[in-house]
């Protein structure tokens, strides 16, 4: 903080840094066992909590650049009876006692107190932090103390996120799309998703199995090196079974052990396309032990437990293997088990008797075997390359036998064979995932999956409302009981709201089929920036516009209210739903390739690449002619026009339209002409 005093007279003011300590989950529990010490030489405040059961050698502390200063560690002093922060009691008097130790209501409080003449300039640095130990609590302090210490580290950091932020840059025609994508986004991502864990809205901390691993693959194009290192963590919380843990808290693991049948399969999906843009075969020979724990009984859904570590060690390759394995269980309908859920979490109750499926995990897992083949392929695994293409290819027959229902999709089917996301069903009639994911992977025929589109815009996607629902009608009174997802109230959250991570995968598949105006018209709807572009935007939305939300209410009297922000895997799909579905890039290892599907409005984009050290300036002109009536669908859907494209990289066409990517320090211009 810098005070400056533009005055004609001298000034006697104070500075207050104030803190409360929680060394815990929840101040209400932990406060009693903080204590807090003074470093009186320093004048540094410490915190620790020796009863905390996984951190007690941790130490906090609390600094200031001034060692003329006054302090304290009770809180209740310095609040004040009856008095709140916004008029501290401490503020009414003339020093702090220097009260510290156990057995207060521990906060930090440190006051400077200093004269500044006319014209005279102060700059006050405080410090909060932790360290492993009180000795590394102390390092920390003696290191960073001192204004050149500090600037130093706020470089550190502006220049970590300036290259992490920074490895693609767009230019485009909307400026909401830009602000998103070249910051925003990817800090959601790494900020919250993979540091923090945890945001106002949802107090978590936990790593979740497939929930990370569906955040880090949008981080392959700034930061492949946390990619590659969440892989090995994920498969070192893996049982020797192939299952895993569905979700852990480190540093110990304790967490729980479920029947969830879509978890385990996010590792080979990860997998595979981490190796299809690195190139890094080598990470498949790291070997990652397993965790040891006793199975689930028959009548159990979940156990919570800190599970032991397998002397069984295997390379990720092999822990892929199991994992693909494990989840070749199939039902009478030839489709996968639902187990306890499968990406739907509420849904726990579709397969409790254990003979659910779900038509959805078919074609996740469909997505996953085709992949998975082509690593298997280049491992000369044939045997297990052809297992994965043989059951992909009877997987793809028994969803086109089993999994349509005329004008889409199911969802999945209850252990009695009662079908779920069916038009015989009076709630759930459609489910979003199970239509996006027939485009997706590729396993619905393309008759049907545009049949299955359409449907989907026509009962899902409201534009009044700015939303695109996940199942429609919600859960309510009709009979049909497939988990806790009914305990949400009809049109909020998975039971009819908007969950945003199915919302993108719709404007991920219409950008697939190629109908750019859908596309956009969805990334349109669901963008946050666009709902608080008036007061009355804001009264209705409530939440954060520059990050997503996880959900978006469907219901009166909130239609349209934003649900918990931050903490939602939806920044990371919303972020490749930009950079891939909609500006079209695509990194080969090293060829970058590019086929957009961009508004017709467009007459171009700009996107700067940061190959290790060299920037690639690429330029997308949009030359549109005639188009054809039989290139025309519904809602302007191309089905027969194919994209022509001429590239040039510093004036050199390409033949294959792809941009070859070399490490040469310099900067490169290539100019793409598409229409």
């Amino acid at each position: 903080m810098k005070v400056r005093n533009i005055s004609e007279r001298s000034r006697k003011l104070s500075a207050t840094g104030y803190v409360e300590w929680v060394l815990g989950d929840l101040r209400q529990k932990s406060g009693m066992h903080v204590v807090t010490s003074i470093d009186a030489m320093r004048g540094v405040l410490f915190a620790e909590n020796a009863y905390s059961i996984e951190f007690p050698n941790r130490t906090a502390f609390f600094d200031v650049n001034d060692i003329n200063c006054t302090i304290t560690g009770d809180r209740t002093e310095f609040l004040g009876r009856n008095h709140t922060l916004s008029s501290p009691a401490a503020m009414l008097r003339t020093r702090l006692s220097g009260r510290v130790g156990a057995a207060l209501d521990p906060c930090a409080a440190i006051q400077v107190g200093f004269h500044l003449a006319a014209g005279e300039e102060r700059e006050i640095i405080f410090r909060l932090g932790s360290g492993k130990d009180k000795s590394d609590a102390e390092d920390l302090v003696h290191r960073l103390r001192g204004s050149t210490a500090a600037r130093n580290v706020l470089d550190t950091i502006w220049q970590y996120w300036t290259q992490t932020l920074g490895a693609v840059n767009v230019e485009t025609p909307d400026p909401s799309l830009n602000v998103l994508a070249n910051g925003w986004l990817l800090y959601q991502t790494l900020a919250c998703r993979l540091w923090a864990r945890n945001a106002t809205y949802q107090s978590g901390g936990a790593f979740g199995f497939r929930d990370q691993l569906q955040d880090v693959m949008a981080m392959i194009y700034a930061r492949p090196h946390l990619v590659r290192e969440h892989l090995l963590l994920a498969a070192s919380r893996q049982f020797e079974e192939g299952d895993v843990q569905h979700w852990w808290h480190p540093p110990l693991g304790r967490g729980v052990r479920t029947l969830c049948s879509d978890d385990y399969l996010w590792l080979p999906l990860a997998i595979s396309r981490y190796l299809l843009v690195t190139g890094d075969t080598g990470v498949l020979d790291e070997e990652v032990s397993f965790l040891s724990g006793r199975n689930l009984d028959a009548d159990e859904e979940s156990y919570y437990d800190l599970p032991g570590r397998s002397q069984k060690k295997a390379g990720l390759y092999d822990h892929c293997v199991r994992a693909i394995q494990k989840s070749l269980t199939f039902g009478e309908h030839g489709l996968p088990l639902i187990g306890s859920c499968d990406w739907n979490d509420g849904m726990n109750l579709v397969g409790k008797e254990g003979r659910g499926e779900s038509v959805w995990l078919g074609f996740f897992l469909y997505e996953v075997l085709l992949g998975f083949a082509g690593v298997a392929d280049k491992r000369k695994d044939t045997d297990f390359a052809h297992l994965c293409r043989s059951e992909a290819t009877t997987l793809k027959n028994n969803i086109q036998s089993h999994g349509w229902d005329g004008d889409w999709y199911r969802r999945a089917y209850f252990d009695d064979g009662t079908p779920l996301g069916s038009s015989i069903n009076q709630e759930c009639r459609i489910d979003s995932i199970s239509q996006s994911w027939s485009v997706l992977s590729g396993a619905g025929s393309r008759e049907r999956s545009i049949l299955a589109m359409e449907s989907l815009d026509k009962h899902l996607v409201s534009r009044e409302y700015g939303l695109v629902r996940l199942l429609y009608p919600p859960f309510d009174k009709s009979e049909l009981n497939p988990g806790y997802i009914k305990g949400y109230v009809p049109g909020v959250r998975e039971n009819g709201g908007q969950y945003t991570h199915a919302a993108i995968w719709a404007a991920m598949a219409f950008a697939r089929l190629g109908d750019n105006r859908r596309a956009w018209e969805l990334f349109t709807l669901i963008n946050p920036v666009n709902h608080a572009r008036s007061p009355s935007d804001v009264d209705i939305y409530k939440v954060e516009p520059y990050v997503v939300a996880a959900d978006v209410y469907a219901v009166a009297p909130h239609m349209g209210r934003g649900g918990w922000t931050w903490y939602t895997g939806s920044s990371a799909w919303m972020y490749r739903l930009i950079i891939e579905s909609i500006l079209g890039l695509t990194l080969e290892v090293d060829k970058l390739r590019l086929t957009p599907c961009i508004p017709k409005e467009w007459k171009g984009f700009k996107l700067h690449y940061r190959y290790r050290e060299t920037l690639y300036h690429i330029s997308v002109l949009q030359q549109l002619g005639e188009q054809k009536p039989d290139d025309q669908k519904t809602g302007d859907q191309i089905t027969g026009g194919k994209l022509s494209m001429k590239l040039l990289v510093d004036g050199n066409a390409q033949k294959d339209n792809a941009i070859p990517l070399c490490n040469d320090h310099k900067e490169h211009w290539v100019d793409v002409r598409i229409g």
